[in-house]
C-alpha cells in the first residue's frame, strides 16, 4: 500500500491511499481511495482506468474534500487490475463489490457511460448500494437492438477478432472516434483491452431488456440520470425513460460535453445527492 498526502487549503485534495482489494473469486483491484464519511464508488464505462481518466480523479478529490469516502478503481482487466480469463458481468459484480468494500461497506455507484449499466445491475442484484447518480447512460437502443449488438461483440471476442470486437462494440459512437484510436500507435492496445468490455455489453443488453419491461422496478435506492449540456441525440430521452422506471427516479442535467462532466459541478452535486 502506498500514501501520498496532501494539504493545508480547503481546495487541496484529501488524503490519498492507494491500496488493493480482492473479490470473492480472488481477482485484485486496485483503487484510489480517499475522504471519510459516506462512501461513493465511480463505476467507469468501456475504456478508462485511473491512469488515464483525471476527470474522474479530480472529481474524487473534490467530492472527498466535500466529507465523502471516495473510490476509483480500475475495472478486471485495465490499469493495475489484471485479470486473465473472460471477464464477465457477473464477475465484474464481484470487483463493484470489493470497491465497496474500499469505501467502507456501502456506497452510493457513480456510473460513466455503460458503467451505469454495470451500477443498475449491482443495485438489482442486492449489492450494499444507497444510491446511483448515473451519468449519460447509453440506454437510446432498443432491447433486441442491444442484444444483437452485444453478441457480435461477444462472437467477435470469442473468435479472438479483439480489433473487430472494438469497431463493433464503437459503431454507434461519433465515427471520429474510432478514427482517431485506429490512428494512435496505441490502437493494439486499445483493441486489446476490449476482453474488459463484455461486462459492459451484457450490463447494457440487460438494462435496456429491464427498462422496457419494467424489470427496475423493484431497484430500492434514489437514482439521479444526468446528461450534460451538450449531449448526443437520444441521451436526454434515455436518461428520462430511465428515471422513470425506478420508483425513486429522477432526471437533470449538468455542465458537461462529449459524453464527459466537469469535475467541480459533478462533485458539488454528487455532495448533494449523498450528503442530504
Amino acid at each position: 500500500m502506498t500514501q501520498n498526502t496532501t494539504g493545508g487549503t480547503a481546495a487541496a485534495p484529501a488524503s490519498t491511499t492507494t491500496t488493493t482489494g480482492r473479490t470473492a473469486r480472488g481477482d485484485r483491484i486496485t483503487a484510489d481511495v480517499r475522504g471519510s464519511g459516506p462512501g461513493v464508488v465511480f463505476v467507469a464505462g468501456a475504456g478508462p482506468f485511473r491512469a488515464v481518466d483525471p476527470i474522474t480523479t479530480r472529481t474524487a478529490e473534490l467530492l472527498a474534500d466535500a466529507g465523502t469516502t471516495t473510490v476509483v478503481f480500475d475495472r478486471l482487466g485495465r490499469g493495475d487490475s489484471p485479470a486473465p480469463g473472460r471477464l464477465d458481468l457477473d464477475r465484474e459484480l464481484d470487483a463493484v463489490a470489493a470497491a465497496i468494500d474500499l469505501a467502507g461497506g456501502s456506497a452510493v455507484l457513480c456510473g460513466h457511460s455503460s458503467g451505469c449499466a454495470i451500477s443498475l445491475r449491482a443495485a438489482d442484484r442486492g449489492l450494499p448500494v444507497t444510491g446511483l447518480v448515473l451519468w449519460e447512460a447509453p440506454l437510446e437502443l432498443g432491447a433486441e437492438e442491444t442484444r444483437a449488438w452485444a453478441a457480435e461483440i461477444e462472437r467477435r471476442m470469442d473468435a479472438g477478432d479483439l480489433e473487430g470486437a472494438t469497431e463493433h462494440f464503437m459503431k454507434d459512437m461519433p465515427p471520429e472516434w474510432l478514427a482517431g484510436a485506429k490512428a494512435s500507435p496505441d490502437w493494439p492496445a486499445i483493441a486489446a483491452s476490449v476482453v474488459s468490455q463484455r461486462a459492459d455489453a451484457q450490463a447494457l443488453t440487460w438494462a435496456t431488456r429491464a427498462v422496457a419491461d419494467g424489470g427496475l422496478a423493484g431497484v430500492p435506492v434514489p437514482l439521479l440520470a444526468l446528461t450534460g449540456t451538450e449531449t448526443f441525440p437520444g441521451m436526454p430521452e434515455a436518461a428520462a425513460r430511465l428515471a422513470a422506471a425506478v420508483p425513486q427516479g429522477s432526471a437533470e442535467t449538468l455542465a458537461g460535453a462529449e459524453h464527459s462532466w466537469d469535475p467541480e459541478p459533478m462533485a458539488a452535486r454528487l455532495a448533494r445527492f449523498v450528503l442530504a
